[in-house]
C-alpha cells in the first residue's frame, strides 16, 4: 500500500506537523495531495488543543508546485472539472492563510509555485541557505491566480509583477529580502530556531493569536469570500485548459522550448 500524499502528526506539546509526502515528485500536488492537506488543515482547525503548525516537505524538496504531468491532463479537461481543479487548489490556500492557529514554513531545496503560495500562507516562513524559489507557472503556460492574493500579501505588489511575469528562479537571500521568507538558517539549526520560534508562540495566548490574525486578515481585505475564489478558479482553468496550458506543459514533459519562445538575435 502506498504512503498517503500528506502525513499530519502530533506531538506531545500539541504542535501539528503537516508534511508534504510525494518526495519522488519533489512533493508536487495534484488533487489527491490537494484534498488530502484540506481534509488535514480541517481537522487542525477542528481541534482546540493545537496550538501551531509545522509544514515541511519529505524527501529533498520543500514543494515544486503543481505536479506537471496532472497539469498536463487538467488541461485537457471539461470545463466543470477543470473549474472543479482550480477551485480546490484556491480553497485550500484560504484555508492555510486563515487557520486560526499559528503556521511556521520549514522550506528546503525546491520551492516553486504553488509552493511558494503555501509560503506566503504562513505565518513564519523559516528557509534554508540552499533553498530555491519560483513563481514558474508562466512558464508552462499557466497563471498564478489560486495564490496571487497571497503572493501580493507576503511579498508586495513589486515584488510580484517581476518574478511571477518572468517565472525567473531566485535564491534564498533574494526570498529573504523581498519578504517571502522571514529567516534564512543553517540547517543544522533550523531545528533549533523551530523550537525558539514555537516557544515564542506557547508564550501567548491561542485565543488572542486567533483573534489577532483574523483581525490582520480582515482590516486588510486578505479573507477570501465565495466570490473572490470563484473568480480567481475561473481565471485559473480557463488559462490552463487554453492553447497556451496545452502547449506549455506538453513542452515541459518533453524537455523543450514551448512555441512562443523567441531565440536570441544571434550575432552576424
Amino acid at each position: 500500500m502506498s504512503e498517503p500524499p500528506v502525513l499530519v502528526g502530533t506531538d506531545r506539546r500539541c504542535v501539528a506537523t503537516v508534511t508534504l509526502n510525494r518526495p519522488e515528485r519533489g512533493n508536487a500536488y495534484d488533487e489527491a495531495m490537494l484534498g488530502a492537506l484540506s481534509d488535514g488543515l480541517d481537522r487542525i482547525a477542528a481541534d482546540a488543543a493545537v496550538r501551531a503548525v509545522v509544514i515541511r516537505g519529505a524527501g529533498a524538496h520543500f514543494q515544486a508546485g503543481a505536479d506537471i504531468e496532472w497539469l498536463a491532463r487538467a488541461a485537457r479537461y471539461p470545463p466543470e472539472q477543470a473549474f472543479a481543479a482550480s477551485i480546490a487548489t484556491t480553497r485550500t490556500m484560504r484555508q492555510l492563510n486563515e487557520l486560526p492557529k499559528p503556521t511556521i514554513a520549514i522550506v528546503h531545496g525546491a520551492c516553486f509555485g504553488g509552493g511558494c503560495g503555501l509560503v506566503c500562507c504562513a505565518d513564519v516562513a523559516l528557509a534554508t541557505p540552499a533553498a530555491a524559489f519560483g513563481l514558474t507557472e508562466v512558464r508552462v503556460g499557466v497563471a498564478p491566480t489560486p495564490i496571487s492574493t497571497h503572493m501580493v500579501h507576503a511579498m508586495g505588489l513589486r515584488h510580484t509583477r517581476r518574478y511571477a511575469l518572468t517565472g525567473e528562479r531566485f535564491d534564498a537571500a533574494e526570498a529573504l529580502r523581498i519578504g517571502l521568507v522571514h529567516e534564512v538558517v543553517l540547517a543544522e539549526v533550523l531545528d533549533a530556531r523551530l523550537a525558539a520560534v514555537l516557544d515564542a508562540i506557547f508564550l501567548s495566548a491561542p485565543g488572542a493569536i486567533a483573534a489577532t490574525k483574523r483581525s490582520f486578515l480582515g482590516a486588510n481585505g486578505l479573507l477570501l469570500d465565495e466570490r473572490a475564489m470563484v473568480m480567481l478558479a475561473h481565471e485559473s482553468w480557463r488559462q490552463r485548459n487554453s492553447p497556451e496550458g496545452v502547449e506549455g506543459t506538453a513542452a515541459f514533459g518533453e524537455r523543450r522550448r514551448p512555441a512562443w519562445y523567441v531565440p536570441p538575435k544571434q550575432a552576424p
